[in-house]
């Protein structure tokens, strides 16, 4: 059986680094707690479904929101892998695997860690790339 495999997302190279780049920068962006690094990821109507975490419209909305959840959080890492880019019908598509540990604020509270992956639409914007749509999908909380 003869199966085609097609490699590549018809984009440009440096178009591929930019978009890995942008979703790497949302795991900067919160660790770091550069809330202006953040909302700058997103369009300014995007919209993101963490499921049982809440949904946002708007770069504003969920800048605040992560803002607020890790304002009572010591030390995270969010690590960003297996990034993978398509384009589809004219949209870029971009899903990425994220495993996150979160340190509480005063010591011998409980670690918090999340693993999963998201599934992004992103859109190139005056500002370079961004996130258009994100949706969230957990498989391990603790």
């Amino acid at each position: 059986m003869n199966q085609t495999i097609r490699v590549g997302t018809g984009l440009s190279v440096q178009d591929e680094r930019d978009i890995g780049a942008l979703l790497i920068a949302y795991a900067t962006g919160i660790d770091q707690r550069d809330w202006p690094l953040f909302h700058s990821l997103f369009t300014f109507d995007c919209e993101a479904d963490y499921g049982s975490f809440g949904k946002w419209h708007g770069a504003s909305a969920i800048t605040e929101y992560m803002k607020h959840v890790h304002a009572s959080l010591g030390p995270t890492l969010h690590r960003i892998t297996n990034i993978t880019i398509r384009s589809v019908e004219g949209s870029v598509h971009a899903r990425s695997y994220v495993d996150a540990m979160l340190k509480p604020m005063n010591e011998g509270g409980p670690m918090h860690r999340g693993v999963g992956y998201y599934d992004d639409q992103v859109t190139r914007t005056a500002n370079g790339w961004q996130i258009a749509r994100r949706r969230f999908h957990a498989l391990h909380l603790e």
